[in-house]
């Protein structure tokens, strides 16, 4: 079967319960999902493969969500360069074969597996609508308003939405609170192409912004309404996704063309020294300015890395004034940061001090129960959204 033929986005921005995640589900179905949903087993309901395909690694969380998510498995191995750059697969036939070897080294199911993807050529927005009361006439002035809201063509675009909030008011006018999501269809077909080929069988592709809220993000208290949005950061290899929720659904995300490599070019090109060794000094940077014992390499370190945190700092910045720009946007409480960045001594509070706002590191384990034979060690915070493409909310 052509799995592009399948792809549709009817469950990417279902409204999930209060009592669970402030994130939302997955969107284009695949060949396992378009055979209906009776004929999954109960098994395959209750364990889940979440695949998170890098610039620079390949990661997988094995979750069983029999009763409360248990982390039954996490296994990452490092991405040969240039197959995936910037969240596009540039290299199909090499994409395959990695996994191909990857689920084969660490015995990983090949079915019931969620793929995350991230890029900014998918995008995520929340709107109001008042006085439609046809279900098709919502439909037409959705995808009307999609053209403004989300700047994808039409012809090239796969689009859902969902009702998320329902009023009427004196009058007796119905106001909707409508989430909408959009991708180009080509972002998503590499990914798809190479995980038939390596015989792997997609229960679902989710955007990793809902993952990564479905992991960190603590759940909505039922006593007290949330009074600040839930923001939620992820810095990759090339990439940072940023995910902001009101509690109970994304309302707004934004992948950023930065990562951790960044920092690492930066030291290079400013000590003139290569990959291997500017990854060392990296780790090592602090960002005490009082510290004595520096030397000058260290010195230059520290400096070509402050000014790459400012750039980061900027984006963030930005993202969280358009947000709060929106109408009825919370006011921005702690921004929870994930990815392997967070290891670096005072990378956190450089980037809190830069853009005035709390950070503090995330917690990939925070929704999820840790079997015994799971080791979770220094490089936890990079398996955050592979984590939460294994809940199954």
């Amino acid at each position: 079967m052509d799995l592009k033929k399948e792809i549709k986005l009817s469950d990417l921005v279902r409204r999930p319960a209060r009592t669970k995640a402030p994130g939302t589900r997955a969107f284009p179905q695949t060949e396992t999902q378009s055979k209906g949903k009776r004929r999954r087993s109960r098994k395959a309901k209750q364990e889940v493969i979440g695949l998170k395909i890098g610039a620079s690694q390949l990661a997988a969380s094995r979750i069983s969500n029999n009763g409360s998510p248990t982390l039954l498995q996490l296994v990452r191995e490092p991405l040969e360069p240039g197959i995936v750059s910037g969240g596009e697969v540039k290299d199909i036939s090499a994409l395959a074969a990695a996994l191909d070897a990857f689920f084969t080294k660490y015995s990983l199911p090949r079915r019931n597996v969620r793929l995350g993807v991230a890029t900014n050529r998918i995008g995520v927005r929340a709107f109001e609508m008042a006085g439609v009361d046809d279900d098709r006439q919502l439909s037409n002035a959705v995808r009307f308003r999609a053209q403004e809201a989300v700047a994808i063509p039409a012809d090239e675009a796969v689009l859902d939405y969902h009702v998320v909030n329902e009023t009427v008011d004196e009058s007796g006018a119905v106001n909707r609170r409508i989430v909408l999501a959009a991708a180009y269809r080509e972002s998503i077909d590499g990914y798809i192409a190479a995980c038939k080929e390596a015989h792997i069988a997609l229960v679902g592709i989710d955007l990793e912004a809902f993952a990564l809220l479905r992991a960190v993000a603590p759940p909505p208290s039922e006593a007290d309404e949330r009074r600040a949005a839930t923001i939620a950061v992820t810095i990759g290899h090339d990439r940072t996704t940023l995910a902001i929720s009101d509690g109970v659904v994304c309302e707004f995300t934004r992948v950023v063309e930065w990562g951790g490599s960044a920092l690492t070019t930066a030291i290079e090109r400013s000590l003139h020294v290569n990959t291997e060794e500017a990854e060392e000094l990296k780790l090592a940077i602090t960002f005490d300015t009082d510290a004595t014992d520096d030397d000058d390499r260290t010195t230059l370190s520290r400096e070509a890395v402050r000014r790459e945190v400012q750039t980061l700092a900027r984006e963030l910045v930005q993202s969280l004034q358009f947000y709060q720009s929106q109408p009825e946007s919370l006011a921005i409480g702690d921004v929870l940061i994930a990815g392997g960045v967070t290891r670096m001594p005072g990378f956190l509070e450089e980037l809190a001090r830069v853009t005035r706002v709390r950070v503090r590191r995330a917690d990939p384990l925070a929704r999820v129960a840790v079997s015994d034979d799971v080791e979770a060690g220094e490089d936890l915070p990079s398996f955050a959204v592979a984590i939460g493409l294994g809940v199954d909310d």
